[in-house]
């Protein structure tokens, strides 16, 4: 992936000694002619085509924000009930990432999600124990947050 970013560099580069003009908007066309160039050529580069993973990266930040917007609204609605018919509770929910970055990211993207809160996590790195402020449903708390934060850290990491 870096090397992809590097090469796209250089042609932006080149496309600015090319057009003997300096300006960032110049640097822009040569990257977006770089964008082309490795994505035609991506079957000849190693990895998978960095782009992608940036695409990937921005669906993620897109969907936290989603679900922030989301989590917020319903613990307002939560609070703001006149009588409390809240269930707290903590689950387990296993998760299949791997490396240490993507599991902090996980819990990180949880605890900041209003209403919810990673406690621990075990010891081998397979199991999440996670509070919350309303879980009527353990199982499908753990089916959304696998089916919305856990696949896109995959897309964005593998």
């Amino acid at each position: 992936m870096a090397f992809q970013i590097l090469i796209n560099v250089v042609i932006a580069f080149s496309w600015m000694f090319l057009k003997n003009q300096w300006a960032f908007p110049d640097f822009i066309i040569g990257y977006f002619w770089g964008l082309v160039i490795l994505f035609l050529m991506r079957k000849f580069l190693p990895g998978r085509f960095y782009f992608d993973r940036v695409l990937a990266a921005g669906k993620l930040f897109f969907l936290f924000l989603r679900e922030l917007v989301l989590a917020n609204v319903q613990v307002i609605r939560d609070i703001l009930r006149p009588q409390l018919k809240i269930e707290p509770g903590i689950f387990a929910m296993p998760t299949e990432l791997k490396g240490d970055w993507e599991i902090t990211l996980l819990s990180l993207l949880i605890t900041l999600t209003p209403g919810t809160l990673v406690m621990d996590i075990s010891d081998d790195n397979k199991i999440l124990y996670i509070h919350a402020m309303n879980i009527p449903d353990a199982d499908q708390a753990v089916a959304e947050i696998k089916n919305t934060f856990e696949k896109a850290i995959m897309e964005v990491t593998r």
